[in-house]
């Protein structure tokens, strides 16, 4: 039983967010509703980091650390899905000024980007033993190929594809969008929650890893 339910965890932790993804991507709701999910969708980001952050620094033991991450990655995957989703799905309807950039460019951009975030995906299974957020949790820390050049290569890719799908738009909004709420949302939440909870399941090995990798940006890593 101790061995069955991590396993039923992940697996609800995984699929409740995924049904609320598919949920939301059926809904014709008003554009008030739409707005609310594409901006609060985000700003409830930070409450929810911070509160994790607080709860993991009252006890941070290895289990409990587990079982807390596991918990924000849930409710994470929900608002940051539901908020990218909304603006996908209404973003040609965005307005304001226009961005003159061919269609075949952004779509060149759109596939480059997609690809880099699906390598994340593999290498982080490959090398760090786990898959992106609730999924499953790394067992080691991942620090080399896509890893070398910036500890998040992941969140650097998904950042990347949404300006790309912005600028197929041709959407100035949808790119100012991209910069001003998602990445903040995806730092803080980087910044103060996971590089904490990282610390605690890693010690030394995340440390010193974070000590010469460049936190987003992809650069060449110290040493």
């Amino acid at each position: 039983m101790r061995k069955f339910t991590p396993t039923l965890v992940r697996i609800i932790s995984f699929a409740l967010p995924l049904l609320s993804w598919v949920w939301m991507f059926n809904q014709q709701l008003s554009p008030l509703l739409n707005l609310l999910c594409i901006i609060a969708g985000l700003l409830a980001v930070f409450p929810v980091v911070w509160i994790g952050r607080k709860v993991l620094d009252l006890d941070p033991t290895l289990d409990r650390t587990i079982s807390i991450t596991t918990v924000v990655h849930m409710i994470l995957m929900i608002f940051f899905g539901v908020a990218i989703i909304k603006a996908v799905q209404t973003g040609p309807n965005w307005g304001g000024w226009v961005i003159p950039i061919p269609n075949s460019i952004s779509i060149v951009l759109i596939t480059v980007t997609g690809v880099a975030t699906l390598m994340t995906v593999v290498n982080l299974a490959l090398r760090g033993l786990g898959a992106p957020f609730a999924i499953a949790l790394s067992r080691r820390v991942a620090t080399d190929l896509m890893y070398t050049w910036t500890r998040n290569p992941m969140v650097f890719s998904i950042l990347a594809c949404l300006v790309s799908v912005g600028l197929w738009f041709q959407s100035t909004l949808f790119v100012v969008w991209v910069f001003l709420l998602v990445t903040p949302a995806w730092v803080v939440f980087l910044k103060v929650f996971e590089e904490r909870e990282l610390e605690i399941r890693f010690g030394e090995t995340y440390l010193e890893y974070k000590a010469r990798t460049p936190f987003l940006w992809p650069k060449k890593p110290k040493g």
